[in-house]
């Protein structure tokens, strides 16, 4: 494990969590820079290179201005700078709840079992389905949920397909999201009734409220 101290973070804000099981609720953001991935409905592409360096303490000093217990670590892809696993214990040992959002596509088996890991599968209409790392479901706990961003049609066949073949439901909740202007909620959610699929519909409460805003 790197035992540096820093990371290369994009912004840290305090905003209401639009997505996974604590959407609605006020929630700070820790966005680290980088990712190895480039989906094509990305909406974080200036989380790519930039930022600047923080030390643990400067980030834990940050996190602390806002009365919240729900503090989320995301990128970019945040397992990309190693220290980020440093950074889940030490918030995990001040008390919060974290999540960590994750493209799937480097393992999780080292992140504290403690994090609620937001684990996304991608799709063919990504553009990088061939990035997902398979051996992450057997590190998936009770507590953690897998996350598809359907595009289109294909998409969710794909993922019914997916969800199937690997008995998804029995590790942890699972969540269909359409992709932002690509898909339409209402449709995806007429295929999930109809196939009977035990996920949970997403949509990201954040766009509805604020549009495409970083920062939000």
């Amino acid at each position: 494990m790197d035992t540096s101290n820093s990371l290369r973070i994009s912004e840290i804000f305090f905003s209401l969590q639009g997505e996974t099981r604590t959407v609605g609720l006020p929630t700070v953001f820790v966005r680290l820079t980088g990712c190895p991935l480039r989906c094509q409905y990305c909406d974080t592409a200036y989380a790519f290179h930039g930022g600047r360096k923080y030390e643990l303490d400067q980030i834990c000093a940050e996190v602390s201005k806002y009365r919240t217990p729900y503090v989320t670590v995301t990128g970019g892809e945040p397992l990309a700078q190693k220290s980020c696993l440093l950074l889940l214990i030490r918030l995990c040992d001040q008390g919060y709840q974290v999540s960590l959002e994750t493209s799937g596509a480097l393992s999780v088996e080292a992140v504290d079992p403690r994090v609620v890991k937001i684990v996304d599968i991608k799709t063919p209409a990504s553009g990088e389905v061939d990035k997902n790392y398979w051996d992450n479901l057997r590190y998936l706990l009770p507590h953690d949920q897998v996350k598809f961003v359907i595009c289109d049609e294909a998409d969710y066949l794909w993922a019914r397909d997916i969800l199937a073949r690997h008995r998804l439901s029995d590790y942890c909740e699972i969540l269909f999201s359409p992709s932002y202007q690509q898909m339409q909620a209402g449709q995806l959610g007429d295929w999930i009734l109809r196939d009977q699929l035990p996920v949970r519909l997403q949509i990201q409460l954040h766009k509805y409220l604020w549009g495409d805003v970083a920062g939000r």
